[in-house]
């Protein structure tokens, strides 16, 4: 497996507008959190109570996910009403149009410190990428688990969002195979591939830039399963219809 590029939290707004991507390892982002992977060892919990994706138009049982939604203006950090993720097809031919109602995320998770201090840097992020401004933020806990075989963290195959900025946090890795993450350039020949393995590994994209994808993921032992943790945000307002 291809290892991820990291880079030095100091250098990933450098990168994001150089090149469109970043990556930072668990180091790098508990670095840029002011917190110890002890800290975070708190999250991975949550994901063992997310409830199936009733919305998968390819028949497939193998996501699950919450969602919950906010607004972060400098370091205030609002959650909205619990609504709708929606997408247009342009950005999502598989499940764009429709209006997916997810359950919210859980209260214990929201209250946790490091929740809110993590969407503030992602802010920062992208403040640092379009300028200073509200920012509306989407967060999609997702486990993609290979009881059926095989399981595809994105059935909507290589996509943009939507948003300026999309982070990728993998929060655990267990008995799989697969799951390459490959990032290509939207309008141009490059690209590159690396599969996450470490936890806390976070992928930090310029969603005007680049499109993104992962590699189906394949039994590997009994319980396999990917968690991670993408959060979007966008300028002007949350998409809807």
């Amino acid at each position: 497996m291809l290892q991820p590029p990291i880079t030095p939290p100091a250098h990933a707004d450098a990168a994001l507008k150089r090149q469109g991507h970043a990556v930072l390892d668990a180091a790098g982002l508990c670095a840029a959190l002011d917190t110890s992977p002890e800290a975070l060892g708190r999250w991975p919990a949550f994901w063992n109570h997310l409830p199936p994706d009733q919305h998968l138009r390819d028949g497939g049982r193998y996501r699950k996910r919450r969602h919950g939604c906010f607004v972060v203006d400098g370091d205030q950090v609002s959650l909205v009403p619990h609504r709708a993720h929606w997408q247009p097809v342009e950005y999502n031919a598989l499940h764009g149009g429709i209006e997916r109602w997810f359950e919210p995320i859980e209260p214990a998770l929201l209250q946790d410190p490091l929740w809110n201090r993590l969407l503030v840097v992602l802010a920062e992020r992208a403040s640092a990428l379009r300028g200073p401004q509200p920012w509306y933020i989407e967060a999609h806990p997702f486990r993609i688990d290979t009881e059926g075989g095989i399981g595809r963290p994105t059935p909507e195959g290589a996509h943009r969002d939507g948003v300026d900025l999309v982070a990728v946090i993998l929060v655990a890795r267990e008995h799989i195979k697969g799951g390459e993450t490959r990032v290509f350039e939207a309008d141009g020949p490059h690209g590159l591939r690396f599969t996450m393995t470490q936890p806390w590994t976070t992928l930090l994209l310029d969603d005007s830039r680049v499109i993104h994808e992962s590699t189906p993921i394949q039994p590997d032992g009994a319980g396999g399963h990917r968690d991670t943790l993408v959060i979007t945000l966008r300028a002007g307002g949350f998409q809807g219809p």
